[in-house]
């Protein structure tokens, strides 16, 4: 095993989402990840391993937490690791006698990461949601789709994934660097709502100034200007431009082929919707292929609109290997990237396949409750 956080053991009680795509991470990055997973019937067990999206690098343990001898598997796992990583809702793991206050005295340097929805406490705790409830409540939902139309659903990436495992996998290394100056540990309260509402700083901090309307597609990055959006190609593919700066306004502008009169000042928010229609009209008169030929090398802050098919065989990935297999499966290849201790992809692990492995290490009879 190699990598940037090699030697560091992490206890993972499965689930979905944003703590597996975590954990994911951190596997990747060099991290031991003792997955614990619940039995499942032969049928499940055929298809578990292309079914397991985030289950790269895992070492799997099968245990019935509802169990005794399950519980005592998954305590004694968790006395040797660094990390333990839940995603139950809250109370679960403490009426299972495996919440912080029973882990943590036998392991007291233990960080303990919390993985929900809607947080430890508060009025909808322990209610049921998704992606799509958490961005709702943070206020990162409504802001996002054309004037005139519903707010547009931005797949599960604000709430589940931006929102909670990177601000997860935030909490858990800093912790453990908090861990190597005081020795002890603590419990990590991760919530999907807590981190889309940090996502959503700069526009809090934009409307505070004056500088965010609460119109849709009305500001600056939110489809509203013209210079910051997606277009239609002839062919009915799509470009984008993100030319928020004045160089680079000038230089879509002269690549376009428009009328500078008719395209300044830049900012005149009055003249937005005129001025989107010019580039629409003018972007439907080529393909996205010629288009890519018309800006290569401009600097617009230009780019083609791909679909998750093309994106692996794109030249930009091609040339940093940022797409590798896995499995058999394409997949985004370890990020970020480190120079003297590089991250790897191992193969996804058969529910259980690592059982008796753990078992003979920690000493611990096999439990009553197996494949």
């Amino acid at each position: 095993m190699t990598g940037v956080l090699e030697g560091l053991k992490i206890v993972e009680v499965a689930g979905l989402g944003p703590a597996p795509f975590c954990c994911m991470l951190l596997a990747d990055m060099g991290a031991e990840v003792i997955r614990i997973e619940r039995p499942q019937p032969t049928e499940y067990l055929e298809q578990a391993a292309a079914r397991d999206t985030f289950g790269r690098g895992r070492t799997s343990v099968v245990a019935d937490l509802k169990d005794e001898e399950g519980k005592r598997l998954a305590a004694a796992i968790a006395r040797q690791a660094d990390v333990l990583v839940e995603s139950f809702r809250p109370g679960v793991m403490e009426r299972l006698g495996l919440g912080p206050e029973d882990l943590m005295t036998e392991n007291p340097g233990l960080v303990y990461a919390r993985m929900t929805g809607w947080g430890q406490e508060g009025p909808l705790s322990a209610a049921a949601g998704h992606d799509i409830n958490y961005i709702a409540q943070a206020g990162a939902l409504e802001p996002i789709g054309r004037a005139g139309q519903p707010p547009v659903v931005p797949l599960t990436l604000v709430g589940d994934f931006g929102g909670g495992s990177m601000f997860l996998a935030v909490g858990i290394l800093s912790a453990l660097f908090e861990r190597s100056r005081s020795g002890q540990g603590q419990v990590v309260d991760a919530s999907c709502v807590d981190g889309a509402s940090m996502l959503m700083s700069v526009v809090h901090h934009m409307k505070s100034l004056g500088q965010w309307k609460d119109e849709r597609a009305s500001n600056l990055f939110d489809t509203g200007a013209p210079y910051y959006d997606v277009y239609e190609t002839a062919d009915g593919r799509f470009i984008s431009f993100g030319a928020i700066e004045r160089k680079f306004y000038e230089a879509l502008v002269s690549t376009l082929e428009l009328d500078p009169q008719d395209m300044n000042p830049q900012n005149d928010r009055n003249a937005w919707p005129r001025r989107h229609d010019l580039i629409a009209a003018k972007v439907r008169t080529r393909t996205r292929a010629e288009w890519e030929d018309v800006f290569d090398g401009v600097e617009a802050c230009f780019a083609p609109v791909l679909s998750p098919a093309e994106a692996p065989d794109a030249a930009l990935h091609r040339a940093r290997d940022a797409f590798i297999t896995v499995d058999g499966f394409p997949e985004p290849a370890p990020t970020p990237r480190f120079s003297r201790t590089p991250s790897s992809a191992k193969p996804r692990p058969r529910p259980g396949e690592h059982t008796a492995q753990i078992l003979d290490r920690l000493g611990l009879a096999e439990p009553l409750t197996r494949n």
